[in-house]
């Protein structure tokens, strides 16, 4: 399936349950062939937005014109678009238009107006994507996870914060342990990004054929077919570092991936960050499980 037609049919779901409590993000996956962790992915690097945001801009605009016409009251509007909490629509209005609802007819007031977007594939050209596709049996991995929320943000985060409690001092002992594990041919650590009903787990690992013990559980990274890409700072601070894992994420989600003839074919992502001495300048892969459309 096409994409772009699959992503823009997803927005269509979207503005035709615009006024639902919550939107049903496992339901937009499905609609664009991916899960619902890949879709909100591919989402906010397009559209420069997370998905969460796009729904609030689009029920203020649409609240804004309701008020507007003065046939409905604030109460009334709320409830329509979703908002139990009259004080949670009027923090809602105002984060979007910069005032409380009641001054909707007020002289001079200025309003804000998001339209539904629409995703088209743009040539751009200029930045170069080297990658590999490769095939690799399943891989035994011994780690430690944390479980993900269903938000894509919040999970970053949450994946954030497992990289740091194993690479802080205070857990050395959590870092030896997998150190000490690793024996199956990955001299390094796969960051492991799965989706599950109620939200993901993001996993690091190393491969390993010994046992289980102590704080490390077995995980199977599944056989697939891969698109390899490589980055050079995974710990990279700055958004704006060309070399991060977010920025060579969103490179593969706008450049590659619309028009590389390929499609996700699992709902896990998968990191792998190569033994260094220097975490500031941590090399590492980026693995996306793919098939042919």
């Amino acid at each position: 399936m096409d994409l772009i037609k699959s992503l823009n049919d997803a927005v269509s779901y979207m503005e035709k349950n615009i006024t639902d409590e919550q939107i049903d993000y496992e339901k937009l996956g499905r609609i664009a062939c991916c899960s619902s962790y890949q879709f909100q992915r591919m989402f906010s690097y397009l559209a420069g937005i997370s998905i969460s945001e796009y729904i609030r801009r689009r029920k203020m605009s649409l609240a804004a014109v309701d008020l507007q016409s003065g046939r409905e009251k604030v109460i009334d509007v709320a409830i329509k678009y979703g908002y139990s909490s009259p004080t949670a629509f009027n923090r809602a209005f105002q984060n979007v238009h910069g005032i409380a609802p009641s001054r909707i007819k007020d002289d001079d007031i200025i309003l804000k107006s998001y339209p539904p977007i629409c995703f088209s594939i743009q040539i751009r050209g200029k930045e170069e994507m080297e990658f590999k596709i490769v095939k690799r049996e399943s891989i035994r991995v011994l780690g430690v996870s944390t479980q993900l929320d269903n938000d894509i943000t919040k999970a970053y985060e949450e994946g954030e914060a497992l990289w740091l409690k194993i690479f802080t001092k205070n857990n050395g002992e959590l870092c030896n342990e997998l150190n000490e594990a690793c024996d199956a041919g990955f001299d390094g650590f796969f960051g492991i990004e799965t989706e599950h009903n109620n939200g993901g787990e993001y996993t690091i690992a190393v491969a390993s054929t010994k046992p289980a013990t102590g704080n490390l559980k077995e995980h199977i990274i599944p056989a697939h077919t891969w698109a390899v890409f490589k980055g050079k700072n995974f710990f990279a601070d700055e958004y704006s570092d060309a070399e991060s894992a977010i920025k060579v994420e969103e490179c593969i989600y706008t450049n590659w991936l619309p028009t590389s003839g390929y499609e996700l074919a699992d709902n896990l992502n998968v990191h792998f960050l190569f033994a260094t001495n220097n975490l500031e300048k941590a090399p590492f892969e980026m693995w996306l499980p793919v098939k042919k459309r």
